[in-house]
């Protein structure tokens, strides 16, 4: 099958040509109709992740994913062949991937079922940007009047950060810098919006002079997010491996790791199904096109890049 990938550490990521597998024990197969980029892709692809996870080559990029389940592997209840379905590659090793034809994932975590009216691309970009928000809000434990921050919200987990926080009650403060930015994060439901490229915590208490009630961090330096967050108020990241990377006696703070259990999955399909939120995919690209959409990803998007699978 084609796929994109690395075939060694040194090589530069490209399609090629794998085997498809055959779904092993507690897993199924699915045939990919979309994939989304994350920067967890561009991370393995330029080998920051070298020394922190194994590597078996040839390493298939690609988290997040959308398809048809086409085999079903033993000890699986609950999925059959020709179920739609979505979520994210959750392999403690770094090979199976999603930027391919085919993927074999497990049904214990990182799969759920995706209804009729969910398209493949949304299904795709729904994954990891609405688990880690969801995860974050929760955290966070965002209630209605809270005023929120959120800082990273024109990218694919900011946006729905953005529009569940709205959905909550909070007042939503969202960074943007551009006229594109700030018209997409008014239209997700911010109330109000900042500059992130100057004085951040300026910014926020010209318009909060006491601070805001929750920070939720997805992009850019966490110690410059803390600091708009009013004494007893609370901190919730995806960019930190745990709180004592932000210290501070003022606030609580929360690491997020984003866990894409199948709970999670389908409170994230739920909200969208009934109009809470909605997956913004900025741009499609075929396969044979990921490292044009890495070089989108890197420079900036306004929503989530997705890779077709024909």
């Amino acid at each position: 099958m084609r796929a994109f990938g690395l075939t060694a550490f040194d090589a530069a990521p490209e399609l090629i040509e794998v085997d498809v597998a055959e779904p092993a024990e507690g897993e199924v197969r699915v045939q990919v109709r979309a994939a989304a980029v994350n920067g967890f892709d561009l991370a393995v692809a330029g080998g920051l992740l070298k020394d922190m996870m194994e590597h078996r080559f040839p390493v298939v990029l690609g988290k997040d994913f959308a398809g048809v389940v086409d085999a079903v592997g033993p000890g699986v209840t609950g999925f059959q062949v020709g179920d739609r379905v979505f979520g994210v590659v959750t392999k403690p090793y770094l090979g199976d991937g999603s930027f391919a034809e085919f993927v074999t994932v497990s049904t214990a975590v990182g799969l759920a079922k995706l209804p009729d009216e969910v398209d493949y691309a949304e299904g795709a970009a729904l994954g990891l940007a609405g688990t880690a928000a969801i995860q974050a809000l929760d955290a966070a434990e965002v209630q209605p009047g809270h005023k929120v921050l959120v800082v990273g919200a024109t990218g694919g987990v900011g946006n729905q950060a953005v529009q569940l926080a709205t959905q909550a009650g909070a007042h939503v403060v969202a960074t943007a810098a551009t006229d594109d930015e700030r018209e997409l994060v008014t239209d997700l439901g911010a109330a109000t919006v900042v500059d992130y490229t100057g004085d951040l915590a300026a910014e926020v208490r010209q318009v909060h002079a006491d601070g805001v009630d929750v920070v939720l961090h997805f992009a850019g330096d966490p110690s410059l997010a803390l600091a708009p967050v009013r004494p007893g108020g609370r901190l919730a990241s995806t960019l930190i491996m745990s709180p004592e990377q932000v210290p501070t006696d003022d606030a609580t703070v929360h690491a997020i790791y984003a866990n894409p259990d199948a709970a999670t999955l389908d409170r994230a399909v739920r909200h969208h199904v009934a109009g809470d939120s909605r997956v913004r995919v900025q741009q499609t690209f075929p396969l044979g096109e990921v490292p044009a959409a890495f070089e989108a990803f890197a420079a900036g998007t306004l929503g989530k890049l997705v890779v077709n699978i024909d």
